[in-house]
This record gives structure tokens, C-alpha cells and sequence, in this order.
């Protein structure tokens, strides 16, 4: 077990803001098709299909002022909210998110469909929490 929990460079409130936009983005984004039994936002994969959604450019603003070490702070909590790695793990995540994303963040997290429950987990794996804390 991890005696010190790692550093974030990105606020928990910046964390939490992203978390409340991509929920709303998911919602308005989520029509439901009978006929194949699934969300249209399980198969979004091209952001660029959104980006006339007012909510899609705030987020994808926001996303983009952040610096360079918030950003991938944001990519490496979604990878470890999404079970890529462990508490312990946090200086490679941010490594390879560095390395990876830190120049299209927010095309490659606003892709992800599951992005707030990712992120949300993420950041209660470090003992952050969005709202009352717990």
C-alpha cells in the first residue's frame, strides 16, 4: 500500500468541473436506439461529430487552457480510473499520458464515453472526491 498519495498538478475542483460538463455532454449526447439496444454515446469515437454542441466547446475549451501538467493529470486519472493502473502507478501513468497526449488531451479525452465515471473514480482513488467529501 502506498504510504503518501501522489501529488495532483490539476485542482480537484478543475477535476470535478470537467466530471459535471462531460455528464451533461453524455446526457444530451445519449440518444437511445431501439433497435440496437445501446446508447449513441457507447459508439462515440469522433468528437469532431459534436463540435457544434455548445457543451462539447466548453469542455473542449476548458480542456485545452489547462496547462500541460493539468492536462495529463486528466489523461493519466482517467486511465487509472478505468482500472490501467494502481494508486502506486500514478508517476508512469502521468509518464506515458505525457507522452501520448499531452498535445490533443481533449480530442482524445472527449472520445472516451465513459470520461466523468473514469475521471470521478480516478480522483476517489486519490482520496478526492466531487461535492460533500465521504
Amino acid at each position: 500500500m502506498i504510504e503518501t498519495m501522489p501529488s495532483l498538478f490539476i485542482s480537484p475542483a478543475k477535476v470535478c468541473f470537467v466530471i459535471a460538463k462531460a455528464r451533461a455532454f453524455d446526457v444530451k449526447d445519449a440518444g437511445t436506439n431501439p433497435d440496437l439496444g445501446f446508447k449513441r454515446a457507447d459508439m462515440r469515437s469522433v468528437p469532431e461529430d459534436n463540435r457544434d454542441d455548445l457543451t462539447y466547446q466548453e469542455l473542449r475549451g476548458f480542456i485545452d487552457a489547462l496547462t500541460e501538467d493539468e492536462r495529463v493529470d486528466l489523461v493519466a486519472l482517467t486511465w487509472l480510473g478505468r482500472g490501467d493502473g494502481e494508486v502506486y502507478d500514478w508517476d508512469d501513468l502521468r509518464e506515458e499520458a505525457a507522452r501520448l497526449h499531452n498535445k490533443r488531451a481533449a480530442q482524445y479525452l472527449l472520445g472516451k464515453p465513459m470520461l466523468a465515471d473514469h475521471l470521478e473514480e480516478g480522483l476517489s482513488s486519490l482520496r478526492h472526491f466531487c461535492g460533500a467529501e465521504r
